[in-house]
């Protein structure tokens, strides 16, 4: 009788087990959260872009040779646009700081003038291109927007003139194509691309102002078809003040990361 009532208890909990069982609710299964990674400006990154400047300078005739001053200084200047490539590296510090080092190059046309009073002659200067590199020191103020202030060291190609009466006519006399240094301040910032509210990895956008000074050049004047000189050189010494936006791709900026 014992075996029997024990046999009975056990079948009676085996198919209450089972009946449990079956009343509980399937496993279910979530995926792992999607977390972002610290973000870091530390690293290399490439750039291309393009912007508009000005240019103005300091213009006079001067004896050739000598340098003696014919006429009064006058002020001419030019504008036009520009496209720009550049690389660099930046390192974070101390929290929210970066630095850097960066070159780059802006090619294109900056058209003006340059004028000889002394003969009453005119003619078209043009800044082709210009290159840089220098440093550049800045604040996070977000975790994704940095700004900044950059110096350095930088040249510029400048085209040669044909100059001819500034009533109108023919030209008559050239200035050659000339290279110039000098050194340039200036300022911006970077923040991440944001495109309808998606920030591809990688992907920033910066505008960035800049003032350049560049050493005077003497540009001797000569006959059109020859190489005579005409006696007369025209001191020219320009400053120039650009603004550009740019596309920049950060090699090591980081992804979300699925979190274990």
């Amino acid at each position: 009788m014992k075996k029997k009532m024990v046999a009975l208890a056990t079948a009676v909990a085996a198919f209450s087990g089972s009946a449990f069982a079956a009343d509980l609710p399937a496993r279910t299964y979530t995926k792992a959260p999607v977390v972002e990674a610290p973000l870091s400006w530390t690293g290399l990154y490439l750039f291309g872009g393009a912007g508009g400047g000005v240019w103005n300078s300091d213009i006079n005739a001067v004896t050739n040779p000598g340098g003696v001053p014919l006429t009064a200084i006058q002020q001419m200047g030019g504008h036009g646009w520009f496209g720009t490539v550049g690389a660099g590296y930046d390192l974070q510090f101390n929290g929210s700081w970066v630095v850097g080092i960066f070159a780059d190059g802006q090619f294109g046309s900056l058209r003006g003038s340059i004028n000889d009073n002394f003969v009453g002659l005119t003619g078209s200067e043009k800044l082709r291109d210009t290159w840089a590199v220098g440093a550049r020191l800045g604040y996070l103020v977000a975790p994704n927007v940095f700004s900044y202030v950059n110096a350095g060291y930088t040249q510029s190609g400048w085209s040669g003139s044909q100059l001819g009466a500034t009533t109108g006519g023919a030209a008559v006399a050239t200035t050659p194509s000339f290279n110039r240094q000098g050194w340039f301040v200036g300022g911006g910032f970077e923040n991440n691309l944001n495109l309808f509210g998606v920030s591809p990895p990688g992907w920033f956008m910066k505008t960035e102002y800049r003032a350049a000074y560049f050493d005077e050049a003497t540009l001797p004047e000569s006959l059109i078809g020859r190489s005579v000189p005409t006696g007369i050189s025209d001191t020219f010494k320009p400053f120039v003040q650009t603004i550009s936006g740019a596309l920049v791709y950060r090699f090591n900026w980081a992804g979300p990361v699925i979190a274990k």
